[in-house]
């Protein structure tokens, strides 16, 4: 894999319906993720992340692909001074991210027998950049809780910071 990409995979006891819900309807992003999506889901429609009532909205940060049930892609949020403060991030460390080109996350759904094979593919990355590191310890607490809301009804709790 290239150096400028991240993928992680897991297996998921539900449907490819269901799991495509669970990846663009709010409620259900809020609960896993924290975050609440207000796109209409389509090509080249724009994206605002909500998260905790802080809006960032950026004319780049738009859909790529939506297939329902089978893939959805779309540009990585925009890092803005607001964002670092809320998620505790230093100075130094919001500028880098600031530098780094924007980045791409792409959801592959596949029907895998009584399961659904879940591929996040995050690319476009700086290979010696931040953002690499950061997303290589959030991606899997991300769709960990995301697989555990699906299978238990529950999300996992938020680590503590």
């Amino acid at each position: 894999m290239d150096s400028d990409t991240f993928v992680y995979t897991t297996y998921i006891r539900t449907t490819p319906d269901e799991l495509w819900k669970a990846l663009t309807d709010p409620e259900s992003t809020r609960r896993f993720w924290g975050v609440a999506f207000e796109t209409e889901w389509t090509p080249g429609a724009p994206m605002v992340w909500d998260e905790g009532g802080r809006r960032t909205a950026d004319p780049e940060q738009v859909v790529l692909e939506a297939e329902p049930g089978r893939r959805l892609s779309y540009t990585w949020h925009t890092f803005t001074p607001e964002w670092a403060e809320a998620v505790r991030l230093g100075r130094d460390v919001y500028e880098r991210l600031a530098r780094e080109r924007r980045s791409r996350v792409t959801f592959v759904i596949e029907p895998s027998g009584d399961t659904v094979k879940l591929t996040v593919t995050h690319d476009d990355l700086a290979a010696d950049g931040l953002m690499k590191g950061l997303i290589g310890e959030g991606w899997p607490a991300l769709v960990s809780s995301l697989k555990s809301l699906l299978e238990t009804g529950e999300e996992l709790p938020e680590p503590a910071r």
